[in-house]
């Protein structure tokens, strides 16, 4: 058995004991270079997930964003849609109103067209009976010639209170002193048939009274009688 004090088995302890330090050492080192790569794979995997984060949190905001303008452009439209569905009645009403216009407008036209076809009637019925009351007078003007000495001549006046074909009676054998010497009426036919006196020469005062009885009775011929013998009464005070 050795002794604690053999050199030889100091060397051999010191020996063993420095590998032993050299392997702790080493050992220690591998620690330290497996701790240094995982300090720096953790570093990186940090820094990849913060950036992964901070990617995340760009696009979070640019999609909360498009969000917040799509949520305003809906309300947007939802308001514009509400306005639209309250002006809904109110055009409903407007059409119809114009559709009731558009109705009442076709039946004035039609109304219209229908009153001008009386009109029109009334005037052709008219101007018929103007054509054959005047046929009438020139008829009977032979005969008034000769009871009454009375000339029925036909005139045109073109003035804008007498306007169009007239007829003048010309009464003869008023005066005594002068037979020949002519009295004179004229008269015309309005658009509804009634007479027209125009004028008389000389001047009758009472001719408003005899115009008015003539157009109550439309007896022309005791017209006629009537203004001769005013005519003599005048020219025979």
């Amino acid at each position: 058995m050795m002794s604690i004090t053999d050199p030889n088995m100091s060397n051999r302890f010191a020996s063993a004991m420095e590998e032993i330090h050299n392997k702790h050492l080493k050992a220690y080192a591998d620690i330290i270079d497996t701790t240094t790569e995982l300090s720096h794979s953790h570093r990186q995997f940090v820094k990849s997930a913060l950036d992964t984060c901070l990617r995340k949190c760009k696009d979070d905001e640019k999609l909360f964003e498009s969000l917040g303008e799509f949520k305003g452009d809906l309300e947007q439209k939802q308001m514009a849609l509400k306005e639209r569905q309250r002006a809904i009645p109110e055009t409903m009403s407007e059409v119809q109103h114009k559709e009731m216009q558009k109705e009442d407008i076709i039946q004035k036209i039609q109304k219209l067209k229908e009153d001008q076809m009386k009109r029109k009637e009334l005037i052709k019925s008219h101007n018929k009976a103007n054509k054959e009351r005047l046929r009438n007078l020139e008829k009977a003007s032979h005969v008034f010639q000769d009871h009454l000495g009375l000339e029925i001549r036909t005139v045109i006046y073109k003035t804008q209170l007498a306007k169009g074909k007239k007829l003048q009676f010309i009464f003869r054998n008023i005066s005594l002193s002068d037979p020949d010497s002519a009295c004179v009426i004229t008269m015309g036919i309005k658009e509804n048939g009634s007479y027209q006196i125009v004028s008389s020469n000389p001047v009758l005062e009472c001719l408003p009274t005899l115009e008015s009885r003539l157009q109550e009775t439309n007896n022309l011929s005791a017209f006629l009688a009537n203004v001769r013998k005013e005519f003599i009464s005048k020219a025979r005070p």
